[in-house]
């Protein structure tokens, strides 16, 4: 997984577009898909959180599967989500729905059951022994109700074979410098937390997949590279953190969701039990991207 080292790397949740009768929008998707890649982001993901993979059917996944790979004909890496809260499920997922083309799986943390540390770690190890591919830890505490702490990610490093890096969307600097620092050398460190993205670059992550870069990949792209060589962030801190404090402001992915039909690549209907933006978000969001000068 050489195209993480030696750069600091942009990479995107990608939404899932849907029709106003709910159907998935598959025509959107490959737009999404096109119009990123050609933006030069370096690698996609495919059904993470932002994809609203829970209200998925398994044909409708493995649509989606099929359409990254046949749109991406391998242009850019890209990573596969799959997760959940049940191991042995996570592990026949993972070899029913696994493509040679993607590049990776990246696995959230076990939501709702919330184990222990030691429970997290014989999770990843199961995974690390049962699947034969490379592994991403997903951990995202805000919404599974556990935390995956640094020294557990230490651990794993060491002792798998497959579990290559992180995706963690803590937000916790002070973590993530402690991984940075005591992981393998070749452990892959992505930020995925828009807001902390930058300063997660200057300490020396590997990248970030980013929500925001959904919608704005070249500032996003520009503003990785700045922090990388550890220059002055705050130019895009002040552009970007708005649009960040907007589409989260009702949740993910309704915000970025009412963002992206701004910008007519795909419309903004979400599935149940998520809804939609507000009008009021809605007209926040148009009247924000009339008056800056954000690409």
């Amino acid at each position: 997984m050489n195209f993480f080292k030696n750069k600091v790397s942009t990479g995107v949740a990608v939404v899932t577009p849907f029709k106003r009768d709910g159907s998935v929008d598959y025509v959107s998707l490959g737009n999404i898909i096109n119009y990123l890649i050609e933006s030069k982001v370096d690698f996609l993901v495919a059904l993470g959180t932002t994809g609203e993979t829970s209200t998925l059917t398994k044909n409708e996944r493995k649509k989606i599967f099929r359409i990254f790979k046949e749109c991406n004909n391998f242009r850019v890496p890209l990573l596969m989500g799959i997760g959940g809260n049940d191991t042995s499920k996570v592990i026949n997922d993972i070899n029913e729905y696994y493509i040679n083309d993607f590049d990776a799986i990246l696995s959230v943390t076990p939501y709702y059951n919330k184990p222990s540390q030691l429970g997290l770690y014989k999770h990843y190890m199961k995974l690390d022994l049962n699947v034969k591919a490379p592994l991403f830890i997903y951990n995202v505490p805000g919404r599974t109700g556990v935390n995956i702490q640094s020294e557990t990610v230490i651990s794993l490093s060491k002792n798998s074979k497959n579990i290559i890096g992180i995706k963690d969307a803590s937000g916790n600097l002070n973590q993530a410098k402690n991984i940075i620092e005591n992981t393998n050398k070749n452990f892959i460190f992505l930020s995925g937390d828009d807001a902390t993205a930058l300063e997660t670059a200057q300490i020396g992550g590997n990248g970030v997949i980013s929500v925001i870069a959904g919608a704005y990949p070249k500032l996003f792209i520009d503003a990785m590279k700045t922090a990388e060589k550890k220059l002055d962030i705050l130019d895009f801190k002040e552009k970007i953190q708005p649009i960040i404090d907007l589409a989260y402001k009702e949740g993910n992915p309704t915000g970025i969701k009412a963002i992206l039909k701004q910008k007519k690549l795909c419309d903004y209907f979400v599935r149940l039990p998520l809804v939609e933006a507000s009008e009021s978000l809605s007209q926040e969001i148009k009247n924000y991207i009339s008056r800056q000068n954000i690409y």
